[in-house]
């Protein structure tokens, strides 16, 4: 993916199961739980490009959460708040290659940010 593309799309479960029975049921996606990141399945539409995850809905995560891939996840939260949106969760490692963070744009909508590359032991879910 490249600097600005949507990478991952996070959807929010009050029941887990429940959840990727759902998707996997009504959309044909393939959901699985990957080594490293038990509790957090992941999903790929028959697209073979989009994807995502299925995270408990609390805290930060209570509306779907587009996910958008940068070059810099710093330099990309410093233009966010230069231009009227904020930081609600600074840059986080994923893996030692790949980190996240999330911001609210300046309509009050959250979205993630996502630096570098995750190696999930299979084909990335998303």
């Amino acid at each position: 993916m490249a600097h600005g593309d949507i990478t991952h799309v996070d959807i929010p479960a009050d029941d887990m199961q429940r959840a990727t029975t759902f998707y996997r049921t009504v959309f044909g996606w393939d959901v699985q739980e990957f080594p490293g990141f038990e509790g957090y399945p992941m999903w790929r539409a028959p697209n073979q490009i989009s994807g995502g995850g299925f995270g408990p809905r609390g805290g930060d995560l209570q509306a779907p959460r587009s996910t958008i891939e940068v070059d810099s996840i710093e330099d990309a939260l410093a233009a966010v708040e230069a231009n009227g949106g904020k930081v609600v969760r600074g840059k986080e490692e994923i893996t030692p290659t790949s980190w996240w963070a999330v911001f609210e744009d300046s309509e009050g909508n959250q979205m993630g940010l996502y630096e570098g590359t995750t190696d999930t032991d299979a084909s990335d879910a998303g």
